[in-house]
């Protein structure tokens, strides 16, 4: 008898496996699968709702990339003393994050440099080597341009990284000679926070709690430089301490600590000492992280420059903008070499535009 009892319950209880074994497995279901009273039929027929952009932001933001002395393969593609070059990945960074990017040429006269600044909603200084010298009072008034800016109530951006973070170092202290010298060239590497950092309104605050745990445990970012600061000397110098934030460390080959990522008290400045744009875009030096983690490391990175950058204020000339882009360029292929960049962009004081 009970036999006869069991097989009809067993038959209406297997309806529901399939959609049970979803639902442990996976978590997610469609909408029509949510038992929620909406048929497929009813959802494929109601009007879609799209949602209001915030009228306050600049869903075309636009990034003024500052070049570098040289090609960016010690004078083998371009050895004119005029070049000067941006790697292409700095270039995908920004755009892999939904914005676009003017090439700011450092030895161009400086009232089309600025002019072209007035173009752009938010600034990158990228790595490398010219720490002196007319660089760098190219990239000092550049600075006092974008602190000016945000003192007038623009909300405009500013990513330093490794090279940019030295020398906003050197510019905010006011003291040329205050890098210190660490071994941490081709290295990966994890990013220490700083004990009860508070991470909120920081590049790292929509970081997956997982992958910020991460951070910490594994080498998913890229170190590539022979000069920093130590955490000690930066909290030592009231310029510094005023201006920066800590909030993390790393430690070079010889376990020496230095200051991985700060980010401004009061603007919306944030300075790497490390190298988001390479996980996902850079293919020549050895110890580049290329996990799934390192290259989600890179879009958030990215996604935060951008974020920032669509509050800024200005709205550039549509026409100008085009005229400026860096798609008026092409980029060089240089990887077969085998080291340093994939990429680059070169560029002389003949290409001036505006």
């Amino acid at each position: 008898m009970w036999n006869y009892l069991l097989v009809p319950i067993l038959l209406y209880l297997s309806k529901d496996l399939p959609l049970a074994k979803a639902q442990t497995s996976t978590g997610l279901l469609l909408p029509s699968q949510r038992g929620d009273g909406l048929s497929a039929d009813s959802l494929s027929s109601s009007s879609p709702s799209c949602t209001v952009l915030d009228p306050k932001l600049y869903y075309r933001p636009v990034i003024g990339i500052l070049t570098h002395p040289g090609d960016g393969a010690s004078g083998r593609l371009n050895n004119d003393t005029n070049a000067s070059y941006i790697a292409a990945s700095y270039v995908k960074f920004v755009e892999a994050a939904g914005a676009r990017v003017i090439p700011l040429i450092y030895n161009e006269p400086e009232e089309i440099l600025f002019e072209k600044l007035e173009l752009v909603n938010g600034l990158l200084f990228t790595g490398g080597w010219a720490k002196f010298g007319f660089y760098f009072e190219v990239a000092q008034k550049i600075f006092k341009k974008v602190i000016e800016k945000n003192d007038r109530g623009d909300h405009f951006p500013l990513y330093a990284t490794c090279l940019g973070f030295e020398l906003l170092t050197m510019m905010i202290s006011e003291d040329k000679n205050i890098l210190e010298p660490f071994a941490a060239s081709n290295q990966a590497s994890s990013l220490q926070f700083v004990q009860n950092v508070n991470i909120e309104g920081t590049v790292f605050q929509r970081f997956p709690p997982a992958l910020l745990q991460k951070l910490e445990t594994d080498c998913l970012v890229m170190q590539n430089h022979r000069w920093g600061i130590s955490p000690e000397k930066l909290k030592n110098t009231p310029n510094l301490a005023r201006f920066f934030k800590i909030l993390t460390t790393s430690r070079d080959e010889n376990n020496q600590v230095y200051v991985s990522t700060a980010q401004a008290h009061s603007y919306p400045i944030t300075a790497f000492q490390w190298h988001p744009e390479k996980n996902a875009f850079e293919w020549g030096p050895t110890m580049i992280p290329h996990s799934e983690d390192a290259i989600e490391v890179t879009q958030h990175v990215a996604n935060f420059l951008i974020r920032e950058a669509r509050k800024s204020l200005n709205r550039p000339p549509a026409r100008k903008v085009l005229d400026n882009l860096i798609y008026n360029y092409s980029p060089t292929y240089c990887g077969k070499a085998g080291r340093g960049f994939d990429e680059v962009y070169i560029f002389t004081q003949r290409q001036a535009r505006i």
